[in-house]
């Protein structure tokens, strides 16, 4: 009897292990080849998978390379720099061509009718889920799905209408003043300074979010901001094994430090999201900022009977509205300053048109629509600097896409910077800064290729909800900018723009500052 139990244990755990190496074979191995036959069927080329790590050590060396350089002569051509493994794989094989993050291969697609199918399918090309350093930086809107993706929508909206962004206005307007009066000090004895604005910068677009998101918790809100700052960097550190199967489980110190700090974070947001419930909820005060209105929008759908967001949910979109609320903009703001200072013509123009709108004064909401010049330039810097450089999707399924049957489990990127660069969409003149391009609006910039040609925001029905905000911000600044300084390049100016989440300049922006 012994024996045989014995026996049927042994069975038992063969056929377990047996059961699991297949899963493995299969996961490692048999399933990319069998994707990589598919793919290869459909006219797409790439390197060979190789077992596991697939094209990571090659792209995480090439990233690493282009990190240690600068562009020299400066130039708008940036995409071989910011992007170089992709750069490096569209030489090779064409537009048509695919990588492999360990066992996925990501397929480009980089026509704007393509696109605009994949954006404006989101049920059918999801977010590629999980992945655990993303996901730990960034989350809410950004990788939610289906059902749930509506409903924060839904509940997330009243925080970014017009009524909102008006109330907002009068922060934005002070942090940015906070921002010169700095500026004005530096110059103060002479009238002039050479000095690196991105800091400025940085720090001007992290005390608007603070301010409009957590009003009444202007500290924590910039601890909170401390920390998303430094576990993008951490992120950066751990390239080499970002995409590598149970990679945040390896103890390294940087794995550690990035565990730690989503750990605070998540305290810190906690913290304030249940005082901010707690005053709410006896009455005692309003707030009209992001969190307060989230807060109120919740609180309306679960009384109507709907689901509404959990305490986790809030904390995600909290991490959103920095990430997001922060970064896109003060990149869009420091690479404007940059090119009006390699376009001095276009600096004297926006100059001209918000002294004619807003004179040396104040300014005021309903101005900002009028500035029609500052729109053309932010669009452009949108073009040639996008927040994200690139959009990724997954397939659930076998999907049609075009005349190409896309097998499930394989991975599409829409490379942004590609496409914005693209001398067939764009024009021979793709890399050059040409803001009359927007003259007549996008459709005609981009000769009547539409919204898949132009994506500093995305596109479909998952287009970034905050994009209003961040223009208004943007404006804002180079508006008040623009009022009291002229700007030039500093000698000391290194041209670096690098991917992280988005892309900030690597080392700084060094500019000589002139008080009007």
């Amino acid at each position: 009897m012994v024996a045989t139990v014995g026996k049927v244990l042994i069975a038992l755990a063969v056929t377990i292990i047996v059961s699991l190496g297949w899963k493995v074979l299969y996961w490692v191995w048999l399933k990319p080849k069998k994707l990589e036959k598919l793919l290869r069927r459909q006219g797409y080329k790439g390197n060979s998978y190789k077992l596991l790590i697939g094209d990571i050590v090659e792209l995480a060396t090439m990233v690493k390379e282009a990190r240690s350089k600068s562009i020299h002569p400066i130039s708008h051509d940036i995409s071989s720099h910011v992007m170089p493994f992709d750069h490096h794989v569209f030489n090779k094989y064409g537009k048509k061509s695919y990588i492999w993050f360990g066992p996925n291969p990501r397929i480009f697609i980089m026509d704007p009718e393509l696109i605009k199918e994949i954006l404006s399918r989101p049920d059918e090309f999801q977010k590629p889920h999980p992945e655990a350093f993303r996901d730990s930086i960034v989350g809410g809107l950004v990788i939610s799905e289906g059902h749930k993706w509506e409903t924060h929508r839904q509940i997330i909206s009243p925080a970014f209408n017009v009524e909102s962004m008006k109330s907002m206005f009068t922060a934005i307007c002070s942090s940015c003043s906070e921002m010169i009066k700095k500026w004005e000090l530096l110059t103060a004895s002479t009238g002039v300074v050479d000095v690196d604005v991105w800091p400025y910068i940085d720090d001007f677009a992290g005390d608007v979010i603070s301010r409009t998101a957590f009003s009444s918790s202007f500290e924590d809100g910039k601890k909170i901001f401390q920390i998303q700052k430094e576990q993008m960097d951490l992120a950066i550190q751990l390239l080499f094994i970002l995409y590598l199967p149970g990679a945040r489980f390896i103890p390294t110190r940087a794995n550690k430090k990035f565990n730690e700090n989503r750990k605070k974070l998540q305290a810190l947001l906690r913290g304030i999201i249940h005082k901010r419930k707690e005053v709410t909820e006896m009455g005692e005060s309003c707030y009209d900022d992001l969190l307060g209105i989230l807060l109120e929008s919740n609180s309306k759908k679960i009384k109507e009977g709907g689901v509404g967001m959990s305490i986790e949910d809030v904390i995600e979109e909290c991490k959103l509205f920095y990430i997001a609320g922060s970064e896109t903009t003060s990149n869009l703001i420091v690479w404007t300053m940059v090119c009006l200072s390699l376009h001095q013509e276009w600096q004297i123009e926006a100059r001209q048109e918000i002294l004619q709108v807003f004179g040396t004064g104040e300014l005021h909401f309903e101005g900002l629509k009028h500035l029609k010049v500052v729109t053309m330039i932010l669009n452009e810097v949108l073009r040639l600097y996008p927040p994200a450089v690139m959009v990724i999707r997954a397939t659930v399924k076998e999907t049609k896409l075009g005349d190409m049957m896309i097998p499930s489990g394989v991975h599409i990127t829409i490379p942004i910077i590609h496409v914005h660069h693209d001398r067939e969409i764009w024009g021979e003149d793709a890399t050059e800064f040409k803001p009359q391009r927007f003259l007549e609006g996008v459709l005609n910039a981009t000769k009547g290729r539409g919204s898949g040609s132009f994506l500093p925001f995305t596109g479909g029905p998952r287009i970034c909800i905050g994009q209003n905000f961040a223009m208004i911000e943007a404006k804002v600044a180079i508006a008040k900018l623009l009022q009291g300084f002229s700007f030039k390049l500093s000698s000391s100016y290194i041209h670096s723009p690098f991917c992280v989440f988005t892309i900030p300049p690597q080392f700084g922006a060094h500019l000589i500052l002139q008080k009007i």
